[in-house]
């Protein structure tokens, strides 16, 4: 029997399947998608076995044979092992990248290397004596010394010492100690014995008289008896209990959130999208739905309900929610409604908990998994349904390779499963919703909120005429006088502000200076808890200057708002409001989400401040008032979608307000109040929006009339890159359609990050036939001779942003 692993390592000539020898007694348990061990030139790799034949060309002379099998339960499915097979395709990477970002990072393998002493007798040196310390085999990284490697590097080629790899998986299965308490007749006689002086074990024998036959944890029997490690120990040695070592879950803890556990009585908008999902999940049907719903129409009650028909046939769903922060509420949704049949998977939980969750789902513990980007390889085996909420959100592509859009594999998934996938948004991307127009993708509408409640008054301030007549504050006087009666009636406000830190940047009023990174070509931010300006590319940091660095004046001040100088300004204007930030600063913890959140939620404040986290997915009943500080930082940055996020999340932010019983009203405050994203937002218009967008982008030939492909060509060198840029652009002239256009090569809206310089092309194309094969010779020059003269190279195939 041969298997066909492709191995854990990311290189080009290695990119494809090799052929191992199964040994006799793995023959019989070994299957497809299962890890194993297995010699690869000089060392011992982890690979993934993709197929089991009898035959191979190779002459068997060559073979090795596989070491070790890791995994007596496949980790992938053959399912998982097709996708993989096609995101690797698609995006143009290594098919063992494609198959490592399918399982939690704690599985990835973990490599060592050892020194083991064959002849200890044979060691005459007394430093490499010491550092042994009786041992014959220590991790490589011990060794410190110069001298000492030198040294080794003599005993293994005298034979005297060996080096090995170590293939370890990165996290462990969580055991716990279990006490096992005997009954209460051995119990007593054991008491007889117990000298009376030994208080402490009379006390403990006593308690475990009351709980007798039981298991218990045993930091539960200490800290319930109150007694010490020590004692415990003594008396299962003299037989009151015996103790075993179980495997446990770690716990990510259930959402502390408030939701209601009943199904509510539908609209009839509902009930008809609601009809059209279950239909197309009762007849297996791959139909993709874009559940096109204003804010606060009830899509996550049409999604619960879908999945609790799903359940009831036996399936299993998938739900991708596109930030770490609406995942406490949404979870919380999901466990009132679901119980214990649900797994969380995002970014929030820790390399253990990730792996616990990604096996109760593999094991079938669960039928629902919710959860951020990576939860779309949940390793089911009968999906009924996928539901992407926000789907229009960029957080669903990846950023480093491979690089896929969840949203793709979803359908792949669903096209493997024959079941629904939808996409829920009020805010559609444009691109799915020409595919709904086109019908390739299944419209459902809900145009009305579920409760039928007014949608909010938005009004648009002109922050123009407030500097005008002399208001120089970040809020306008029409906001901070709908703060103030909001306050008096105890009523909730949610102000926005899309950027952090304390402001934008620091600018010398004399000559013009503004305090730019040392390694990016980008200014730094001002962030006032440390008086530090930081870089957010390459996390450069230094202390604020007292004195401009060019001209050496004092007139050095910040300029922007940020949401630090923000929560300052609410200080002196609303000194009695209790102010909640959520923005990454105020998030960095384990489980601050959820307790900005809940606390909110408990009325335990008054305005809640934050970035793009809180523009979405919050429901909560007392949020009257939603103000947007500065509409525009979204809307002259150099993208061409910049006029679209601008529209979602003016769209979402104002969506926060009046989902309830009491009326919402919002303020959006911009210097460009007349541009057509924030007229439209004002009224929630979506399709007047459309309709404009698609002719702005039908004008210059950007998706979804066209598709698009990134380059990015990144050395330390100016020249250099410019000649790769270059000579990559011409090839890619040479090779494509004439009617395909290729942009470029230019440098980057960020022209250096991290001392690297960044140049890039542009393909765009209608339908372009030899557009992978091209794009992989362009990898394979890269991969063979370029990246060995210093040069990075990255090809994104229908990127989020092109900057």
């Amino acid at each position: 029997m041969i298997a066909e692993v492709i191995v854990d390592v990311s290189a080009y000539p290695i990119d494809r399947p090799f052929d191992y020898v199964v040994p006799e007694e793995m023959r019989s348990v070994i299957e497809c998608g299962a890890r194993v061990k297995v010699p690869f030139g000089p060392r011992k790799v982890v690979g993934y076995v993709t197929r089991l034949k009898q035959e191979t060309d190779l002459a068997n002379s060559k073979m090795k044979a596989i070491d070790e099998l890791l995994d007596l339960e496949p980790v992938l499915s053959t399912e998982l092992l097709a996708i993989a097979k096609i995101v690797a395709r698609e995006t143009l990477s290594y098919e063992i990248d494609a198959l490592q970002v399918m399982l939690p990072a704690a599985m990835r393998a973990k490599y060592e290397k050892f020194i083991t002493i064959v002849e200890p007798d044979a060691i005459i040196d007394e430093d490499l004596r010491n550092l042994m310390q009786g041992r014959t085999r220590i991790p490589l990284k011990q060794v410190t010394s110069s001298s000492l490697l030198k040294m080794i590097k003599n005993y293994v080629a005298q034979g005297i010492i060996t080096v090995d790899n170590s293939v370890s998986q990165q996290t462990k299965v969580k055991k716990v100690r279990m006490i096992h308490i005997e009954d209460s007749s051995t119990l007593a006689s054991l008491l007889d014995t117990i000298p009376s002086n030994a208080k402490k074990q009379i006390q403990l024998i006593q308690w475990m008289k009351d709980h007798a036959g039981k298991s218990m944890e045993a930091s539960k029997v200490i800290e319930a008896s109150g007694v010490q490690q020590a004692v415990l120990k003594t008396v299962i040695e003299k037989g009151a209990a015996t103790e075993s070592h179980e495997e446990t879950y770690r716990d990510p803890g259930v959402s502390q959130l408030q939701e209601a556990q009943i199904p509510y009585e539908l609209t009839e908008e509902q009930q008809l999208a609601l009809d059209k999902v279950n239909a197309a999940s009762t007849t297996n049907k791959a139909e993709t739905f874009l559940l096109h719903g204003i804010t606060g129409s009830g899509k996550t009650e049409v999604y619960l309900q879908a999945i609790s028909h799903v359940l009831k046939q036996g399936k299993e769903a998938i739900v991708l929610v596109p930030e770490i922060s609406l995942t406490p509420q949404m979870t919380a949704r999901f466990q009132a409604r679901f119980g214990g049949l649900v797994a969380v998977m995002h970014s929030g939980l820790s390399a253990g908990e990730k792996y616990d969750e990604w096996r109760k789902i593999h094991r079938k513990e669960v039928k629902v998994v919710v959860g951020a980007r990576s939860a779309i390889f949940a390793p089911f085996e009968n999906v009924g349904i996928i539901i992407l909420d926000e789907e229009h959100e960029s957080t669903y592509k990846q950023e480093d390779t491979p690089r896929y859009h969840a949203r793709d594999v979803a359908i792949w998934r669903s096209e493997s499963f024959h079941c629904p996938v939808v996409l829920g948004s009020a805010t559609p991307s444009l691109e799915s919703y020409a595919r709904a127009s086109k019908g390739v993708y299944t419209l459902l509408q809900l145009s009305k909120r579920a409760k039928n409640q007014q949608l909010p008054a938005v009004s648009v301030v002109d922050m123009r005429e407030e500097l005008k007549e002399g208001n120089r504050s970040m809020f306008s006087r029409q906001l901070a006088d709908a703060m103030h009666i909001r306050l008096e009636k105890n009523e909730q406000i949610v102000l926005f502000l899309n950027k952090r830190g304390f402001s934008s940047f620091v600018l010398c009023r004399d000559c013009g200076t503004v305090v730019e990174c040392p390694n990016c070509d980008i200014s730094l931010t001002y962030h006032r808890a440390n008086e530090s300006l930081k870089c957010h590319y390459c996390g450069h940091e230094e202390k604020v200057p007292l004195v401009c660095p060019q001209c050496e004046s004092e007139h050095i001040r910040f300029f922007g708002t940020g949401t630090q100088k923000a929560e300052e300004e609410i200080a002196k204007l609303f000194p009695t409001a209790r102010v909640l930030r959520m923005d990454v600063d105020t998030t960095r913890q384990k489980g601050a989400h959820e307790r900005i959140l809940r606390q909110f939620s408990e009325g335990k404040a008054d305005i809640l401040l934050g970035t793009q986290m809180i523009a979405k997915g919050l429901d909560f009943p007392n949020i009257t008032l939603v103000g947007v500080l500065a509409a525009d930082t979204t809307l002259h940055l150099a993208d061409f979608r910049a006029a679209e996020k601008t529209f979602q999340l003016m769209t979402q932010v104002s969506g926060r307000a009046g989902r309830h019983e009491l009326a919402g009203e919002v303020f959006i405050q911009t210097y460009s109040p007349e541009h057509y994203a924030i007229e439209l937002s004002k009224s929630q218009h979506y399709e007047p929006f459309y309709q404009l967008e698609m002719t702005a982008r039908k004008q210059y030939g950007y998706p979804p009339f066209f598709y698009i492909t990134l380059i990015q060509f990144s050395h330390e060198d100016l020249m250099k890159v410019v000649a790769f840029a270059d000579k990559g652009t011409t090839f890619l002239k040479g090779s494509l359609s004439p009617e395909t256009i290729v942009i470029g090569p230019a440098a980057a809206a960020i022209s250096r990050v991290n001392n690297r310089y960044r140049y890039q092309c542009l393909i765009k194309y209608k339908k372009e036939p030899k557009l992978i094969d091209t794009l992989q010779q362009l990898i394979k020059m890269y991969r063979t001779d370029w990246i060995k003269e210093g040069l990075l190279m990255s090809v994104d195939v229908d990127p989020s942003t092109i900057y």
